[in-house]
């Protein structure tokens, strides 16, 4: 399997040692790293990246931070909005919102989930009407993460009402930064405001702004959840530092150099907790070691576990390259990889606060705070532990609830029957819903 990586990861050195430059500004790098195919290397080769499987795209990422090297623009326009206009949008859109995107000159936002429409995203309301060249949305969208610093988003909206659910949605590319979208940014129990609500008065999106035709949206949307689950899945760990790409965020002008990874002797003495580049299992590792608990068998075996999902994971996404070259399928294995993600943030949390043991119940949430606990405390990772506890709620619901990946495993890989219901035959306005 080492080999079969090997390609890739020595093409992406060769070319980091052709160009890296640390005294860059972030939008120079960025636009030679995505020019060149390497900021999404996982992207059809017309698309901005270079027709590798996701294992090689991690093993890519993990290089470019070996190396030292900034990393690529995050953020949901590469994990959601690049694959999703890549496999349905036109010439001219992978040109315009693509290229923006793998140069980091644009960041996203997802704006799926309505009040009443979670789990049931087809059951959402939120309107869009023709108006000549353009279409005028009106609605309300929740749980929009970063929100707050995008440029663009990926929006979903009724563009007809009088057919069943699944047929009159349309998937479209709004900007974010029109006097008719407001974002209210939502306090978590962490206390940061990743998500928002997004509330849509008159906003406006140009026709050409669709991607994948009228009411074809359902078909546009399940790809970006696909997108979703097998990159939240692929437990990536290891990637190089980066900056916020957008125009929100004022990173563009700054040195390439400052949002590097430390590599050598330096690197060296940063513990590894603290470099947020290592995977939760060496993490915990480092953490059960501290505090004088690697003995003990409980946490030695739960250690055990998450190295074993940990790995299978890493083997699924083997067999999927395998398969695929092969011009095979694995049924349901994105969402087997959502489930997987789940599975070890619940296990990484429970983890976590048994090797911190009471200590596990003090948090802190501002700068001050932060540092009278860890003098208090004497554990300045304390913190990464009880972040991660509190967040880890959050992954087994967003991207489609753990509940739904079983229901779709269910009918879509096991072939069991859905309940009954009248979705596909009536159309969306004569059916009940949530308000």
């Amino acid at each position: 399997m080492a080999n079969e990586t090997s390609a890739p990861v020595a093409e992406v050195r060769a070319w980091l040692e052709d160009n890296w430059d640390p005294d860059l500004t972030v939008a120079q790098w960025w636009e030679l790293m995505g020019l060149a195919g390497w900021s999404s290397p996982l992207l059809p080769e017309d698309s901005y990246g270079k027709g590798v499987s996701r294992s090689d795209a991690v093993a890519v990422a993990r290089e470019v931070a070996n190396f030292g090297a900034m990393g690529a623009p995050g953020g949901l326009g590469l994990l959601l909005a690049a694959p999703t206009i890549a496999t349905h949008g036109t010439r001219e859109q992978i040109d315009t919102y693509v290229r923006d995107i793998v140069t980091g000159k644009q960041a996203w936002c997802q704006l799926f989930s309505e009040p009443g429409a979670g789990s049931d995203l087809a059951g959402l309301s939120t309107k869009a009407e023709r108006d000549g060249d353009e279409y005028i949305v009106n609605g309300q969208k929740v749980w929009t993460s970063l929100g707050a610093t995008a440029d663009m988003g990926m929006l979903i909206a009724r563009t007809n009402f009088d057919v069943p659910k699944h047929q009159g949605i349309s998937w479209m590319a709004i900007d974010m930064h029109q006097e008719g979208v407001e974002v209210i940014p939502l306090i978590e129990m962490t206390g940061h405001t990743m998500f928002n609500e997004v509330f849509l008065s008159d906003a406006r999106v140009p026709a050409a702004a669709i991607v994948g035709d009228v009411n074809n949206g359902w078909a546009v949307t399940n790809t970006t959840l696909q997108a979703e689950r097998a990159g939240l899945g692929a437990g990536g760990g290891g990637g190089a530092g980066s900056a916020t790409p957008g125009t929100i965020a004022n990173n563009l002008g700054l040195r390439a150099g400052d949002f590097a990874t430390e590599v050598g002797p330096a690197a060296k003495k940063i513990p590894k907790a603290a470099t947020g580049a290592t995977p939760a299992r060496s993490m915990l590792v480092d953490f059960a070691k501290s505090a004088g608990k690697l003995n003990d068998p409980l946490i030695r075996q739960d250690l055990m576990r998450l190295h074993t999902l940990t790995a299978i994971g890493g083997y699924n996404g083997q067999r999927m390259k395998a398969m695929r070259s092969m011009g095979q399928d694995i049924p349901g294995m994105a969402n087997i990889s959502k489930l997987m993600m789940s599975d070890v943030v619940r296990l990484s949390r429970d983890l976590g606060l048994r090797i911190v043991g009471p200590f596990g119940t003090l948090h802190a949430y501002t700068d001050e705070q932060r540092e009278s606990l860890n003098a208090a405390t004497g554990n300045p990772f304390l913190g990464m532990v009880t972040s991660q506890a509190l967040y880890a709620q959050a992954p087994p619901i967003y991207g489609g609830t753990d509940q739904i990946q079983k229901n779709i495993l269910g009918e879509r890989a096991l072939g069991l029957p859905k309940e009954p219901n009248q979705d596909k035959t009536k159309p969306f306005s004569e059916l009940p819903r949530n308000v």
